[in-house]
């Protein structure tokens, strides 16, 4: 148990009944904005509320309070519309708090990650910049990973493929912002990194590349929500590289290290690179997932455990009242006032399941309407029309009873529905678009892996014996779907394969291997970002392979 959590009994009733003054003050500030002396008594009471946190040592808690009063400070007496946000944000502050507080009290187990994003919201408010998703965790940054050759590239060279492998990581990055093709972005951007860090291997900086390509597998691996804070970190490793490739003397931030760090030991990956990570740095493990602090907080921040279990008890009564109706229907006694208040009750309950979220259970209570609107003698309903009604009723109460843990039913997406000859023609074109689609990502992940089997063997050509012409039905696929870039640069990588490795004497560098590995690389993005499926070309991917074929010598 955590001290924190078992001392909080002790003080619980003077810090609610505080909470609980203290959001009354702001709602009589909220009618008169001129009486400072409301807004210094909440100030005052936030004051009394964080030093009992304190006192109790809620670390996560105490932080939220400080930021809560912090806030409220700044807001003068006489405050405008223009404060509405700032008001707004120390109202739900101390909502997600008292959630927070009985969740503990229930549980005994603190998780003060839990209280990051109402922090931030009041932070975001006050204009100040928001707190890092590691600020409650601890992990060591100065542990050196294991010795690697340093690179042989001249100084000159190592420039030239620093920026054309940033460029390379600034057109994943892009489409991670955009949310657009998540998992193929993440291993274009993780590919990058991984060069980068051969690059420079053996140099200080080597270190950053080394965490932040883990960090990349783990956001992967882990299928990490693309947060906010996460596209902006990942957008900050970008400007260290531009950082790093125009000082000689540069020194990677800590705190940058400590966020990658963080979803490395968050999303908990088996991949060889976050293991390998989590393994040297002791990184601690995690007692919740992504997922499960999204979903803890969205707990958190709806209605609180009073009022759902008010709601979720008026709700029932509502039920009842249907069901007693109901079985005097059943019996065929009830009058057509009877019949006339079912309807009434069925309709309330319904428009109140969809305003509390239930959305499922509201949308099978709503078929029934117009059947029960259309009753006028009980004598006269139809069997079968009862008991769908009785049976949808006791759906409804089952759905209820989960209303105090919170629970939600998501909102399904409807759809215009197409004509038959509409849907069959379009189902056609896209199952030959994903055919060609597969047969070109099949292609390129043949050649890669090829060229990796060459590089290993010493330059047995055996391996690349059917790539040229492997890489020549791709080109013909993406001239057949009129993608005539993409085409000529598969066709560029045929024939530095069949001139370059086949055909030639000596073996190419592995800095050669490596480049024609990134331009094939760019192009299997292109392909899996649904290019051909949505008939339109992505110039930043092929611009990018077009950087790695002149880099070849080997133009389209």
């Amino acid at each position: 148990m955590v001290i924190g959590a078992t001392s909080l009994s002790m003080v619980r009733d003077e810090l609610f009944a505080t909470m609980a003054e203290t959001q009354q003050y702001l709602e009589q500030f909220l009618e008169a904005r001129d009486n400072g002396a409301l807004l210094q008594n909440a100030v005052s009471n936030l004051q009394q509320i964080k030093g009992i946190l304190s006192l109790v040592e809620l670390a996560g808690a105490e932080q939220l309070a400080e930021e809560t009063r912090a806030l409220a400070m700044d807001i003068p007496a006489g405050a405008t519309d223009d404060r509405n946000d700032q008001l707004t944000a120390i109202n739900n502050a101390l909502h997600v708090l008292r959630s927070y507080l009985e969740q503990l009290e229930a549980h005994w187990v603190e998780m003060p990650e839990l209280l990051l994003p109402a922090i931030n919201k009041l932070r975001v408010a006050g204009k100040q910049a928001p707190l890092p998703e590691s600020f409650f965790f601890a992990a060591r940054l100065d542990v050196q990973r294991p010795a690697v050759p340093p690179s042989t590239a001249g100084a000159t060279d190592v420039l030239l493929q620093a920026r054309r492998l940033r460029h390379m990581y600034q057109v994943g990055l892009l489409a991670f912002i955009r949310e657009d093709n998540i998992q193929a972005s993440l291993r274009l951007m993780m590919r990058a990194m991984q060069r980068l860090d051969r690059l420079y291997a053996g140099q200080p900086v080597s270190h950053l590349y080394w965490v932040a390509s883990a960090a990349l597998e783990s956001q992967a691996d882990g299928q990490l929500l693309s947060k906010k804070s996460r596209k902006q970190l990942f957008a900050r490793v970008d400007r260290e590289i531009k950082l790093q490739t125009d000082s000689s003397n540069y020194v990677a931030p800590r705190g940058v290290i400590k966020d990658l760090l963080y979803l490395i030991a968050l999303a908990n990956s088996n991949g060889e690179l976050a293991e390998q990570v989590r393994r040297l740095t002791n990184l601690p493990a995690l007692p919740f997932t992504d997922h499960m602090l999204d979903d803890e907080y969205q707990r958190l921040s709806g209605p609180g455990q009073n009022v759902l279990r008010s709601l979720s008890a008026a709700i029932r009564e509502e039920i009842i009242s249907a069901k007693d109706l109901l079985d005097l229907v059943g019996r065929g006694t009830a009058q057509n006032e009877v019949l006339s208040n079912l309807h009434l009750i069925l309709a309330k309950l319904e428009k109140t399941l969809a305003m509390v979220g239930l959305n499922a259970a509201a949308n099978s209570l709503r078929k029934h309407l117009n059947v029960v609107e259309s009753w006028t003698d009980s004598k006269a309903v139809e069997h079968a029309d009862l008991s769908a009604l009785a049976d949808t009723l006791l759906y409804v109460e089952s759905m209820v009873a989960g209303l105090e843990r919170g629970e939600r039913q998501a909102q399904s997406q409807k759809s215009e529905p197409l004509s038959e000859a509409e849907s069959f023609a379009k189902h056609q074109l896209i199952e030959a678009r994903i055919v060609v689609n597969d047969e070109a990502k099949s292609g390129l992940s043949l050649a890669k892996r090829a060229i990796t089997s060459y590089l290993e063997s010493d330059g047995d050509k055996m391996h690349l014996a059917n790539v040229p012409s492997s890489l020549f039905n791709v080109r013909g696929g993406l001239l057949f779907l009129d993608q005539e870039r993409a085409a000529e640069q598969v066709g560029a990588c045929a024939r530095y394969i069949q001139q370059h490795m086949l055909e030639a004497t000596i073996m190419p560098s592995e800095h050669m291997l490596e480049t024609l590995a990134d331009a094939l690389s760019s192009l299997e993005y292109y392909l899996e970002g649904g290019v051909l499926l949505q008939a339109k070309e992505n110039r930043s991917v092929l611009d990018l392979a077009d950087e790695s074929l002149r880099a070849l010598g080997a133009s389209a």
